[in-house]
């Protein structure tokens, strides 16, 4: 079975990955490549790291008609850039998974505090599955529009919610320390950004509350059905990809904690509990689809809870593929990998 697939945003981060993720899908073949303002170019002109006949792939613009064989669209656009793209392509007939920000909210309310925009398409809030493969993969099989979860939320929601579900957890006391590679900020120019201003340093971004932090509480909440609370306080590493998320939680009988999160996720591909007191590193995880948690009890009703995943992988373009396979029934981990670049 062959799926024509488009990629709207191309020529940014997590649209290079997606090109290279589905190089060699057995069922996914890449057919339009859509831009904003590489518009023109050939694909190969713009990004370096891609060969073959994608290579000499004129990038279309972003609102260009899509070709009438594509089954799946990506759209690996800006927030209030992609919705106007993602409801062209559903009214095209179209799959969509996008990995913008702009679905992932279930009220126009809440997407508005978190990003101080109004948005254009409210009406697809209701329709927009959740992307977290691990918890609403029952959903997201046979939908047409799939909100890729951010980053810093599949860090953190990953091993928080089993532990939510178990009621053991204060779900008001939740404090998230998160750091990320440069590349989770995207690949516009960004004086911020300049290896001068990022090497040797590191520095916290964000507050009083990331627009990430509405999303960690709208689905810990929503999947747990525990009313939930989170400190979250995200910081820039000066090295391309990565990210580690460092839960401080507080409640009762921590010394299960471990065991509830080795049932969750027994029979997951995709995420690896360490040995109970080991802590996962972001080298470990890097350039695969995996998430490491590693837990250790520091107090009677405390435990430290760290979670690595590659930001531009599990936490942007290997989720996406995840639930695509999971889209188009076919098994959820082609095209992806459990094992990690080494060294």
């Amino acid at each position: 079975m062959n799926t024509s697939v488009a990629i709207l945003g191309a020529t940014g981060y997590t649209g290079s990955e997606l090109i290279r993720l589905l190089d060699t899908h057995p069922h996914f073949n890449v057919v339009h490549l859509g831009a904003h303002s590489q518009a023109g170019k050939k694909a190969g002109e713009v990004l370096p790291g891609i060969s073959g006949k994608l290579a000499s792939t004129v990038l279309a613009k972003s609102d260009a008609p899509l070709p009438e064989d594509v089954a799946l669209v990506f759209t690996a656009l800006p927030h209030g850039a992609a919705a106007q793209s993602v409801k062209n392509a559903l009214d095209a007939g179209k799959k969509v998974v996008d990995l913008s920000a702009d679905f992932r909210h279930k009220s126009h309310d809440i997407y508005k505090a978190a990003y101080q925009v109004e948005h254009p398409c409210p009406e697809l809030f209701e329709e927009a599955v959740y992307g977290l493969t691990e918890f609403t993969r029952d959903r997201i099989q046979g939908s047409r529009l799939v909100a890729n979860p951010g980053c810093y939320p599949t860090s953190t929601l990953l091993p928080l919610i089993p532990l939510l579900k178990s009621g053991l957890v204060d779900s008001e006391k939740i404090i998230i320390d998160s750091k990320s590679g440069a590349s989770g900020a995207g690949r516009s120019a960004k004086t911020e950004l300049l290896y001068c201003e990022v090497n040797e340093g590191l520095s916290a971004y964000g507050l009083p509350k990331h627009r990430h932090a509405w999303e960690m509480e709208e689905w810990a909440g929503s999947l747990s059905t525990q009313h939930t609370s989170v400190r979250f306080v995200p910081h820039i590493m000066p090295m391309s990809r990565g990210m580690l998320s460092t839960l401080h939680l507080t409640g009762n009988r921590p010394e299960t904690w471990h065991a509830i999160l080795a049932e969750t996720f027994a029979n997951e591909a995709f995420v690896n509990l360490l040995p109970e007191g080991k802590l996962p590193s972001t080298q470990a995880v890097k350039g695969s689809n995996r998430c490491d948690i590693g837990l250790a009890i520091v107090g009677k009703h405390e435990a430290v809870v760290v979670s690595c995943i590659d930001n531009l992988l599990k936490g942007a373009s290997g989720q996406a593929l995840q639930n695509a396979n999971v889209m188009f029934g076919f098994e959820e981990t082609l095209g992806l990998s459990a094992t990690a670049l080494w060294p």
